[in-house]
C-alpha cells in the first residue's frame, strides 16, 4: 500500500478547530456548574466564566466565517448524499471489521458526506438554538430587553439552551470519537495540529466522482 502525506489543514483551521474546542469545553463545563451539576465552582465564577466564553466563541465565530467565505472553503461543507450508503455501512460495522475506509480526503474534499451533513446538523440546528437563546437569557438578565413582550418565557428559553447544550455535548462526543478513526487512534488529531495527514492511495470508492458531484 502506497502511502502519501497530505497538507489538509490550514494555519487559521488548525487555530479555530482547537481556540473553539476549548471555548466548548469551557461552556459546558460551566453550563453544568450553573445547573449544580459538578460542584467545582461559585454560581457566579461559572456564570462570569460562561458569558466571557461565549463572547469569545462569539467573536471567533465571526472571523471564521469572514476567513470561510473569503478563502472559498465553505464549499467543503455543501451537503450531499453520494456515496452516503457505504459511509454508513463502514462507521455502522465495516470499520470493526478492517475495512478500507470508502472516502479518500483531499484538500479538496475534506469532508464526508456524513460529516457534511452532520456540520449542517451543527451550523443550522444546534449553534442557532444555542446562541439565539444563551443572548436572550444574557440580555433579560441584564434588563436590555423583555422577553415577555416578545411573548417568549424565560423558563421555555432556559430549556431550549439546556436542550441545545445537551445536542452540542452528543455532537462533541461523537467528534471526538470519529477523530480516533483514521490509520492509527490519533492521525486525524496530529494532522489538525500539524496540518499534514497521512492516507493511503488504495481502498477508495467512488472518491473522484463524490468530489466532481459535491
Amino acid at each position: 500500500m502506497a502511502a502519501q502525506r497530505i497538507f489538509m489543514f490550514k494555519r487559521f483551521e488548525r487555530f479555530w478547530h482547537w481556540s473553539q474546542a476549548a471555548l466548548i469545553i469551557t461552556m459546558l463545563f460551566t453550563g453544568f456548574e450553573i445547573h449544580g451539576y459538578l460542584g467545582g465552582f461559585a454560581f457566579n465564577h461559572a456564570l462570569f466564566i460562561h458569558e466571557y466564553a461565549a463572547w469569545l466563541l462569539m467573536t471567533l465565530w465571526v472571523f471564521a466565517i469572514f476567513w470561510h467565505f473569503t478563502t472559498g472553503e465553505w464549499k467543503h461543507y455543501i451537503p450531499t448524499l453520494h456515496n452516503i450508503v457505504p459511509m454508513v455501512r463502514y462507521y455502522s460495522w465495516g470499520i470493526f471489521l478492517g475495512e478500507h475506509h470508502p472516502y479518500h480526503k483531499e484538500p479538496e474534499r475534506k469532508h464526508n458526506p456524513l460529516q457534511r451533513l452532520a456540520y449542517l446538523w451543527l451550523k443550522l440546528m444546534i449553534n442557532p438554538l444555542i446562541w439565539v437563546s444563551g443572548l436572550l437569557l444574557l440580555f433579560f438578565s441584564y434588563d436590555w430587553i423583555r422577553l415577555s413582550p416578545l411573548g417568549l418565557d424565560l423558563t421555555a428559553v432556559a430549556w431550549t439552551h439546556t436542550a441545545a447544550a445537551y445536542m452540542m455535548l452528543v455532537f462533541f462526543i461523537a467528534h471526538v470519537y470519529l477523530a480516533t478513526t483514521g490509520h492509527t487512534p490519533t492521525s486525524y488529531i496530529k494532522a489538525m495540529i500539524t496540518g499534514w495527514e497521512d492516507g493511503e492511495d488504495d481502498g477508495v470508492v467512488d472518491a473522484a466522482k463524490e468530489g466532481h458531484s459535491a
